[in-house]
Order: C-alpha cells, then sequence, then structure tokens
C-alpha cells in the first residue's frame, strides 16, 4: 500500500542567493567547508532515553540506532525519535563525540543514551541518520559508525538519512552507489546526477532519504511502514495529525490585526512540563530561533528537568518563578495530555497567561492546551482550535476545519504535525511573509502564497 500525506509538501525551487544562504545556515560556506552551527541564546538540554516497558512476554523490539553528534539537526532528531518509539521500536540514541551530551545545530543540547562505541557489535533493524551541520560531517567522520553503517548496507538491513546527510555523509562512505538519492536543496547539487531525485521521500532497495526538517514526518513515516507495515503507519499517521491528499486544511484568522512588539526581537515564553509534547517544544524552539525570536524555556515543575511524552528529558532555561520577573511579548503552551494538566496547575502561569489577555499581549497554545485557555476564560469570544480529543470542550469557540486559528492576538493549533505550519504562522505575524518564506525554505516546507494556509 502506497501512503501519501501533504505535510509536508514540497518546497518550491531555491534561487541561488537562497540555496547559498541554506548552507551558510547549515554551516556549510560555498567551498563545503564546514563552519560553526548557528548560535542561539539559551540553548535547551534534552536527554533522549528510552521508555520504561513491561513486555516480558512480548516480542523482540525492533531495534533502531540513531546517532547524533554536533551540530546534529534538532528537529529531525527529535522527531525521527518520537516518532519510531511511538510506532513500538527500541531507539538507541548514540553520540559519536567523546562526551554523551552534545549541542545541536540550533543550541539545542541533546544527551545520547550510549556512546556509539558501545553500538559496534549490536544489530539494528535500522539505522536513521539525522542531518544538520557540522553534524552530518561529525558523523562521517566518526571511524566507528562507518563500520557499522557499512555492515549495515552489506548486509542488507535498513539504514536512512536526511538532510545533509545523504550527501555529506553516506555519499563519501560509499552508501549511495546506484542508489536513487534525494537530500536538501542547498545539497542536492552535490549527489550524482544520474541518481538525484527531487522528491521528499526516496525508497531505493534498503536505503530511504529525504530532504529536511519538515520533511522528517514524512521519512519517519516511511521507516515505520517499512518496520511495521502499512497499517501501523497509516494508523501513526493519523495520530499525528497528518492530512491526505484528500483532508486538505487551511489556516483561519479573525478580527485581524498587526502583531507589534517594538524594535527588540520578540521575547517569547514557552512553557514545560513533565508529560509535555517533545515534537510540539522542540519545532516551536527551533523554528522560531531560526527567526531570531528571543526564545525562553519555562519549567513549571520544581526542577529544571522535565521528562516529556516519550520519555525525552528537557532541561528548561529557569523556573517559571524566574519568567515572571519580565513580561513577554508572547506566551505559547505546548500540548500533550499529561503536561497541558501540569501547566493548567501552575499559579504563576495562570497569572501571567491573564497578564498578558489584560495587557493585549499575544498568546496561543496547541494540542490539548487550548483548553487550559479556555478554562481560565481566555477563549471568551474568541475562535480556536485544538486536538480532536480534546476539541468539544471548547464549544462555541472551536473551529473545526483549520490546522491553525488566528483570533486577534491568540494563535491556536491542532499540533503535532501542524505544529509546522502553526510556528510559521506566528514567523509570519511577527516578522513578515518575507521571513517566514525564507525559514520555510531552509525547513523545506511549502509556505503558502495566498492568505489561507
Amino acid at each position: 500500500m502506497s501512503l501519501l500525506f501533504l505535510l509536508p509538501q514540497p518546497s518550491t525551487r531555491l534561487s541561488p542567493a537562497t540555496v547559498a544562504s541554506t548552507r551558510s545556515a547549515l554551516g556549510l560556506k560555498p567551498s563545503a567547508s564546514i563552519a560553526p552551527p548557528r548560535s542561539t541564546p539559551k540553548p535547551l538540554t534534552i536527554s533522549i532515553s528510552p521508555p520504561a516497558t513491561d513486555s516480558a512476554n512480548a516480542a523482540p523490539q525492533k531495534k533502531v540506532l540513531l546517532p547524533i553528534g554536533f551540530g546534529t539537526e534538532e528537529m529531525e532528531a527529535a522527531i525521527l525519535i518520537h516518532v519510531l518509539r511511538h510506532a513500538g521500536a527500541h531507539v538507541t540514541v548514540a553520540s559519536v563525540e567523546p562526551q554523551l551530551q552534545i549541542e545541536a545545530a540550533g543550541g539545542t543540547k541533546l544527551v545520547a543514551d550510549t556512546s556509539i562505541s558501545e553500538c559496534s557489535d549490536q544489530i539494528f533493524d535500522l539505522i536513521a541518520l539525522p542531518g544538520g551541520m557540522p553534524g552530518s560531517a561529525r558523523l562521517r567522520d566518526c571511524d566507528v559508525l562507518r563500520k557499522i553503517t557499512c555492515k549495515q548496507a552489506e548486509e542488507r538491513r535498513l539504514y536512512g538519512a536526511i538532510c545533509a546527510a545523504p550527501a555529506v555523509t553516506l555519499l563519501p562512505w560509499g552508501l549511495l552507489k546506484r542508489k536513487k538519492t534525494t537530500c536538501h536543496p542547498a545539497f542536492f547539487g552535490d549527489l550524482p546526477t544520474f541518481w538525484a531525485v527531487k522528491s521528499n521521500i526516496q525508497v531505493s532497495g534498503e536505503l530511504t532519504t529525504s530532504r529536511g526538517p519538515a520533511t522528517t514526518y514524512q521519512f519517519a513515516l516511511s521507516l515505520v511502514q517499512q518496520l511495521f507495515g502499512d497499517s501501523v503507519a497509516k494508523e501513526l499517521a493519523e495520530s499525528l495529525l497528518m492530512r491526505t491528499a484528500d483532508d486538505n486544511r487551511v489556516k483561519k484568522e479573525f478580527n485581524e490585526v498587526e502583531w507589534t512588539v517594538g524594535n527588540h526581537p520578540p521575547k517569547i515564553l514557552i512553557p514545560i512540563a513533565h508529560g509535555s509534547e517533545e515534537i510540539e517544544a522542540v519545532t516551536l524552539i527551533d523554528i522560531l530561533r531560526r527567526a531570531k525570536a528571543n526564545v525562553k524555556v519555562a519549567s513549571v515543575e520544581k526542577t529544571l528537568e522535565i521528562s516529556a511524552s516519550q520519555g525525552t528529558k528537557i532541561v528548561a532555561d529557569v523556573l517559571i518563578s524566574d519568567a515572571q520577573e519580565s513580561a513577554h511579548d508572547m506566551i505559547i503552551l505546548p500540548g500533550g495530555i499529561a503536561g497541558a494538566q501540569k501547566l493548567s496547575k501552575s499559579r504563576i502561569l495562570k497569572k501571567l497567561l491573564k497578564e498578558q489577555s489584560s495587557a493585549g499581549r499575544i498568546y496561543g497554545a496547541v494540542c490539548s492546551s487550548p483548553a487550559i485557555l479556555h478554562k481560565q476564560g481566555l477563549l471568551k469570544d474568541k475562535k480556536a482550535t485544538a486536538h480532536p480529543s480534546v476539541l468539544d470542550k471548547l464549544k462555541e469557540e472551536a473551529i473545526k476545519d483549520a490546522d491553525v486559528v488566528i483570533d486577534g492576538k491568540l494563535i491556536t493549533s491542532e499540533g503535532l504535525a501542524t505544529v509546522t505550519a502553526f510556528s510559521l504562522a506566528i514567523v509570519s505575524k511577527l516578522f513578515g511573509a518575507g521571513r517566514a518564506r525564507s525559514v520555510a525554505e531552509g525547513l523545506v516546507f511549502e509556505f503558502p502564497r495566498k492568505k489561507s494556509m
């Protein structure tokens, strides 16, 4: 069975200037020499560890190796880990650096489960390489990973790469020979011309390749389909809110106003808690920082470290008590059922949200968290959307046929796979369509040219 999804769509053709700037943003000069990754203030720390299982009598889990290094693209890593674990795979995140903690391309800090050297004698059903620069080059230069991956290919087990990794990592290893391949547009010219394919996803035997952060859902889903079959992939796609060709939704805006924050970079607060949805949190933070917003992540727990919905551990910048010391141009709540319940119990966050609304500043929520705003009366006389499981709680405020809904200075989204469009809608409102389109091109996401999405 062939599965077709609209999110994300192929990007429009990049201009030479955009390709050059994208290579630079990914860490490459025009000559393809390695440059340091883009820096961002107050990076997140994410510790990725497999969730606990109680499966003594269950069939052996599919084993997946996901290596990371200095400059790995965090959206790609986080989405791959989340989707594959959600499907039932045992994902081992291995550092190719001397230490387990690495700083990703956007400044996010990831902590691997183990060192790559500990994986050299293991057999994996799949090896999935995230991209990013210089992360892809760091993977390429790891001899242990090269040997593991080459053996994987020789024994005809599954392997895949996304973004810069097909051209920067697999090509020098000789693992693209006679394989149709795709990659990020900024590196497409480095692929062998006859075998290069301009598509979001390309499966060629045991090898699967994809283009960039916004195509990671499709990439991960294709890997799930190959590991677990069509029915699991189809069910997972539905749970991620990935749209089919017959279910394309749009952005809707009511009571349109300009979002102005002064001459400073927008100050955006993202509260997190145990059980927060990591796909939503990491995507929001990454995209907004790409747009040059000043993003601060605040824990509503007693500690900076929280455990997200799929076992990802995130260390926030500050505690929520410290975040109340200054005003924020925008507050955005990520979802996750358990996380939303925790956020709703924070008295400080309630106070901040009430002040945000009273002062006429911007606020928003995704997935299950719009229900928090509804409970506090912050959706009164406004239109909003949310995850289908909680949409009925919004009652008369609910909009059921849109991925993203904007009403004045309120913005909401269904969450999960729709959070990319949600994040770009925020960028467009804060910085203009030009910057949103530029960020979208780097993500390999088709930014809408019409007013509706």
